[in-house]
């Protein structure tokens, strides 16, 4: 619930009018959270973006229409091309380091709302221009604030799924090892669940 409550309150946080296309800079855990929170809160056209294309293929499962991977094709043009070259009405950025906030902020549209939900990074360098001479809105968001009873709500009806984030569940016993492998960054982990009864 509690990484669930993380995306919510981001996009609770962020002036959706039903049917605006998204924008997800990152699609981690809290980013493929954020892209079922969208569709519930009435986005149309959810864009996914990441390096990992299991990622992005995932994203596509939970909501997003389109995954975009910038390795591999120039995310900002992407985007333009699939909002009929205007760009998203909300990006959201759930990394929080300057090569991600600057997509998020480049392919939003004039007038539109990039929410920063990611801290990866301290400082990162912010491309002042574009937010002024477009008008873009740009919106902080930490944490929570009273959504677990809502995400309870949508867990239990199904519109957020958790199920397919969650890698393993394991004992206690197991879970030094599991953070190793966490920390590692091994690919395809994202939340491990220690149980005490789990053999």
């Amino acid at each position: 619930i509690e990484p669930v409550s993380v995306a919510v309150h981001a996009v609770d946080r962020t002036p959706i009018t039903l049917g605006d296309s998204a924008v997800v800079v990152g699609a981690g855990m809290i980013g493929l959270l954020v892209v079922q929170a969208l569709k519930a809160a009435g986005c149309g056209k959810i864009i996914a973006v990441d390096l990992a294309d299991e990622k992005l293929e995932l994203a596509k499962k939970l909501g997003a229409e389109l995954g975009i991977n910038p390795e591999k094709t120039d995310a900002v043009a992407a985007i333009q091309d699939a909002t009929g070259g205007h760009g998203a009405d909300v990006a959201m950025e759930v990394v929080g380091a300057t090569p991600t906030v600057q997509t998020a902020i480049e392919a939003t549209r004039k007038g539109g709302h990039v929410t920063l939900v990611g801290n990866l990074a301290p400082t990162v360098e912010f491309p002042l221009q574009s937010v002024v001479t477009r008008e873009l809105t740009v919106h902080g968001t930490c944490g929570s604030n009273g959504e677990y009873p809502e995400c309870m709500d949508l867990i239990a009806r199904g519109i957020i799924q958790v199920e397919p984030l969650i890698s393993a569940k394991a004992s206690l016993e197991e879970g030094a090892a599991w953070f190793d492998r966490l920390y590692a960054a091994e690919p395809g982990l994202m939340k491990v669940i220690l149980q005490p009864d789990v053999k």
